[in-house]
Order: C-alpha cells, then sequence, then structure tokens
C-alpha cells in the first residue's frame, strides 16, 4: 500500500433530524489538534456530512475546526440507513484516500463504523478515550488509539501501521470541541452517490419518538450520582438534583440492584459525562465508573470508607453516610434560595 496517496484526518459528522450531534464538534477539535501536531506533511481536517437539505449545516462545521467539508445529499440518507450510510462512505473513501477516519462512538457510529472498517480491509480501534500521533518517530502520521480494556482495568494503545485509512470510534463527551470561530473559512464540496431503493435492504416500518420526559444526563451541568450504597434512597438524591437544577445518575451496581435505570448509568458500559458539577454519593470509585466521570469540572465525593478509590479523583471528598448528609445539604440549599 502507497501511504503517499493517502492524506487528511476525515470526522463522520452525524447528524440526526437536520441537528449536527455534538460529538461532531468534539472530534474536530481533536482532529484539529492531530492535524498541527503533523507538521512534516500538509493535512487538513475534513468533515463528511451525509443528509438530505443538509448543506447549509457545513459553515458550522468550518467554525468548529474543519478545513474543508464534503456533503454527500440524498432523500435516502435524509435518515440514517446502514446500507445506505456505507456505500456512501466507502466510496468517498476510495475516492479521496483519507489517512484516519474518526467517528463517534454513538448508536449509529457502532452500527456503521465496522462496516466500513471491513469493506475497505482496514482495521478499526472501538471506544477510544485518547488519541494521539506517533510519539517514538519523526515524520509519521501514525495514530496512537488508546482504550479501556478488560471491563475498564486496563487500558491498551493499538496501531494501524500497515493499512489506512485508520479508523477509530471514540466515545462523546471523552474530548472537548473547540470554541466557535466565525472567522474561519474553508470549502464546501458536494459529493454525488448514486442511491436506489435497491440499495436498502431494510424498510422503515414505524418510527418511535424518544419518551419526551426522559432525561439525557450527558447534557447536563450537575449530575448528583448514587451507588449500590445509597439502597433504595434514589429519591432523596433527586430531590438535590431538583434543588441544584440537575439531574440523578448512577453506578453500575446501583443499576445491577435495580435501584436505577439503565439510562442513569455513568461509566464506561454507560454514559460518558463532563457536568461543571458531579457529586458521588456512595460510589466506591471502580475504574470502570471514573472513566465515565472523570473530567468533570468539579467532582464532590460522600463515601463512608476513608479510603474509597473515588476520592482519588475528587475535588471535595467528605467522609460520611451520604443518606444522612444529603438531606442536610438540601436543606442549605433551600435556604440559600430564599
Amino acid at each position: 500500500m502507497n501511504f503517499n496517496e493517502y492524506k487528511d484526518i476525515y470526522v463522520f459528522c452525524e447528524q440526526r433530524g437536520g441537528v449536527i450531534q455534538e460529538v461532531s464538534f468534539e472530534l474536530l477539535g481533536e482532529a484539529r489538534k492531530l492535524v498541527e501536531q503533523i507538521e512534516h506533511v500538509e493535512f487538513n481536517v475534513v468533515a463528511v456530512l451525509l443528509g438530505n437539505d443538509i448543506r447549509n449545516q457545513s459553515n458550522d462545521l468550518i467554525a468548529h475546526g474543519a478545513d474543508r467539508v464534503i456533503v454527500a445529499e440524498h432523500e435516502l440518507l435524509k435518515n440514517y440507513s446502514t446500507e445506505a450510510y456505507t456505500k456512501t462512505l466507502v466510496n468517498m473513501i476510495c475516492d479521496y484516500k483519507p489517512d484516519s477516519f474518526l467517528v463517534g462512538a454513538t448508536v449509529i457510529g457502532r452500527d456503521l463504523a465496522p462496516r466500513v472498517a471491513a469493506r475497505c480491509d482496514t482495521g478499526l480501534t472501538a471506544d477510544a478515550t485518547i488519541l494521539e500521533v506517533d510519539p517514538e518517530q519523526e515524520n509519521s502520521t501514525l495514530l496512537w488509539v488508546t482504550r479501556p480494556a478488560f471491563g475498564g482495568n486496563l487500558f491498551g494503545t493499538i496501531i494501524c501501521p500497515d493499512h489506512r485509512p485508520q479508523m477509530a470510534t471514540i466515545r462523546p463527551k471523552v474530548l472537548e470541541p473547540l470554541d466557535r470561530d466565525e472567522s474561519r473559512v474553508g470549502e464546501i464540496i458536494d459529493y454525488n452517490i448514486d442511491l436506489s431503493e435497491t440499495d436498502i435492504k431494510t424498510k422503515v416500518i414505524d418510527v418511535i419518538e424518544k419518551i419526551k420526559d426522559a432525561v439525557d444526563i450527558t447534557k447536563s451541568d450537575v449530575i448528583v450520582s448514587g451507588g449500590r450504597g445509597i439502597g433504595q434512597n434514589f429519591h432523596i438524591l433527586k430531590e438535590v438534583a431538583n434543588e441544584l437544577e440537575g439531574v440523578v445518575g448512577a453506578s453500575r451496581a446501583a443499576v445491577d440492584e435495580g435501584y436505577a435505570t439503565k439510562d442513569m448509568q455513568v461509566g464506561q458500559t454507560g454514559q460518558t459525562v463532563r457536568p461543571k458539577l458531579y457529586i458521588a454519593c456512595g460510589i466506591s470509585g471502580a475504574v470502570q465508573h471514573i472513566a465515565g466521570m472523570e473530567k468533570s469540572d468539579f467532582i464532590i465525593a460522600i463515601n463512608k470508607d476513608p479510603q474509597a478509590a473515588i476520592f482519588d479523583v475528587a475535588n471535595v471528598g467528605i467522609v460520611g453516610d451520604a443518606i444522612e448528609i444529603l438531606p442536610k445539604l438540601k436543606d442549605e440549599l433551600k435556604a440559600l434560595r430564599k
């Protein structure tokens, strides 16, 4: 394989209902940082946008770090389809030959990326948390992609030295997007793709809308999380969260015990969150949980065990029974509102 034919870092910019997903901006920001580390060749950050009547979103991607946006518009790309999106991206990769291709580890990304990698005969590192350019070799474009392994107990760094593009899915909320810069300019390229109904092997019978009352914990600035130690007392966490205009999260242990629902789970097998304030109550601090919340701006930990691992990542640690402490915190917060 002639690697000289491959260049640039491409980012699949996921959209749903015409709305660019936040993980796309996170990946563009990281791609920008990687490109700046590759000084011996001129690499660009290329955003890839699939949809219908979606071209007007291109400038938003440029403002968040893209040098170029390749837009594929077709009525069969309006909503995500495994077959249509895979065909489009594989054709695009064959035509443009990106050196690296980054995808968000969302429900869509986890379905799409493996199929694209298989058809392009390349490797894929899934659920990555750290990306860097080979620090041991000068003039390299090889990516070192780090991901949790063995349930989060170890971290492995994976490389793809013999195939291109290098592909990885990256969990949402582990990277930071760049601030929007309206002064940035870039190129918008329209990509024509020949799609027909015969390309789609499945048919949408019905669309079930997400329950409007459901809370997306990844979008909250304040999360009050409980572990197995909270037991049946998650209502106390809810009362404190309400005072802070936040939401309730949970550890896997609490979810497994039935104290909380899966959509509340924070950690390696749950959601990765990055709130301004994270309060961990009765959570021991297993590495799997910490992997999902350690990048919170400010962490308060409440635990009866002074040796609990959660204190190692906390900005403030309180040794005590969260079930006794939280009602007092709630009363103090109420008093502040008066």
